[in-house]
């Protein structure tokens, strides 16, 4: 997401960068969002799979705290904002594919999630972009 910013190094236009960025993104999204339940199957059955032998071995097995203080963290920012804040955030500020699995397990029963995180990723390429090459332009 924070591509723009060797755009102007690069030599390139703001539309060249612009979407660079945005096609990467979308592609990210696109794959992390569909591809959310895949992946949280995964680690759901990796981290069994851990624990099933660790059991074998004999091991004890410490388990692990489900509501971390990053879980009330996210459940709180969930509750404050909702799902538009939700969408425009999480993969801001955590990435694109971490933010985009996170929206897909809260929000993926809602039909407009997707597009909400499209709108919201083309706003944002944007408004980096255009920033990025406005204070370029005051420091070349």
């Amino acid at each position: 997401m924070f591509t723009p910013l060797l755009g102007p190094a690069s030599g390139l236009t703001f539309s060249e960068t612009f979407f660079s960025c945005i096609s990467g993104g979308l592609v990210a999204a696109t794959l992390f969002y569909y591809g959310s339940s895949y992946f949280m199957k995964r680690s759901l059955e990796r981290h069994n799979r851990k624990l099933e032998q660790a059991r074998k071995k004999g091991k004890k097995i410490k388990l692990k705290r489900k509501f971390t203080r990053t879980n009330r963290w996210i459940i709180k920012i969930k509750q404050r904002v909702g799902i538009y804040g939700v969408t425009w955030m999480f993969p801001l500020f955590l990435s694109i594919p971490l933010g985009t699995i996170i929206v897909a397990k809260f929000y993926k029963h809602q039909q407009q999630t997707f597009l909400l995180v499209v709108l919201f990723l083309i706003l944002d390429c944007f408004l980096i972009t255009g920033l990025t090459y406005l204070f370029a332009d005051w420091t070349l």
